[in-house]
């Protein structure tokens, strides 16, 4: 009967090494299915991350460039507006040196104006 134990106990451990072997291998295959859903999610992770970077970066450089755009035609504006200012100012110049008694009766009669007005 001992040997017939003998017989039961191997095939028994048999059995027991045959499951620990498929759980063994089932273990080892979800791990590898897990690794693999793991990297195409964080594929998709990266490029959604570099969809989102490029995007920001190319809605910086829009901004940027209108920014320098605006600033471009602040610039002209204001160059054109000193012209013009340079130029009345001459202009003034010009009239006051022909005509100076007008350019001082006018200078006195805006100044009775302006003083009027302020004191109402």
């Amino acid at each position: 009967m001992n040997k017939d134990m003998q017989e039961q106990e191997n095939a028994v451990q048999g059995r027991i090494d045959q499951g620990a072997e498929r759980i063994k291998q089932a273990t080892s295959d979800a791990v590898a299915s897990s690794k693999e859903k793991f990297d195409r999610a964080a594929d998709r992770v990266e490029e959604g991350v570099h969809h989102a970077t490029d995007r920001a970066a190319h809605a910086a450089n829009r901004a940027t460039d209108k920014v320098a755009e605006a600033s471009e035609r602040g610039r002209v504006a204001y160059d054109h507006a000193r012209e013009r200012a340079d130029e009345w100012l001459e202009e003034v110049r010009e009239y006051v040196r022909e005509k100076p008694v007008q350019a001082v009766a006018i200078a006195l009669g805006a100044g009775w104006l302006l003083g009027r007005i302020l004191r109402r």
